[in-house]
């Protein structure tokens, strides 16, 4: 059985250029956000339920209407948690199948920014969070959808579990600041997961 590398951190903070580094060491990785979108408009179940929830018009001709659920989840802590206990046991089980089809692998691993509010640290046997300065998340940020003001972006960073909390659950912390190398982190990662 694959030993399964869970990798979170908040918006921001260079999950993606981790994911990136480990395909690259032939790793397979899950990433929950493009799965959960995924399952959000093909699962018959999930697409009910927030129909029920928001109306009809959180899908257009089919399509997930992303404005009007994003501006439901970020409009208050509690929407999210609602939203996400009707998404997030479909995407569970899509990764707990997932796993299964890549058993062959020695090491996988799964990218989710929220990865311990969502319950998968009981899917994983080592949860790595990236972590960077909140002004480097800042610029990242900014540069990567310069459609948001800085007040939205604050207002999804907010949204998420605080950096220092965690930093406190997380079993590795791998340092995005653009000045500790980042490849060494990745490849110890990698060996203690293998240990």
């Amino acid at each position: 059985m694959a030993i399964k590398i869970g990798l979170t951190g908040g918006i921001g903070s260079g999950k993606s250029v981790v994911s990136h580094l480990l395909k690259t060491m032939g790793i397979p990785v899950y990433i929950a956000d493009d799965e959960s979108k995924r399952i959000t408009s093909t699962d018959a179940l999930i697409k009910q339920q927030l129909i029920n929830l928001l109306g009809e018009e959180v899908y257009i001709n089919g399509v997930l209407n992303k404005n009007l659920l994003a501006a439901y989840i970020f409009s208050d802590a509690e929407h999210a948690k609602i939203v996400n206990e009707i998404i997030h046991p479909r995407v569970k089980e899509d990764f707990v199948q997932w796993v299964a089809k890549n058993s062959k692998y020695p090491v996988v691993a799964i990218e989710s920014a929220i990865l311990i509010e969502a319950g998968f640290t009981d899917e994983v046997d080592i949860v790595a969070m990236v972590y960077a300065p909140m002004d480097l998340r800042l610029q990242r940020l900014a540069l990567r959808d310069s459609s948001s003001s800085k007040e939205q972006i604050l207002k999804r960073i907010q949204s998420q579990m605080d950096d220092e909390k965690k930093k406190a659950l997380a079993d590795i912390v791998i340092v995005n600041d653009e000045q500790i190398p980042l490849i060494p982190q990745v490849i110890e990662l990698v060996k203690s997961s293998l240990q």
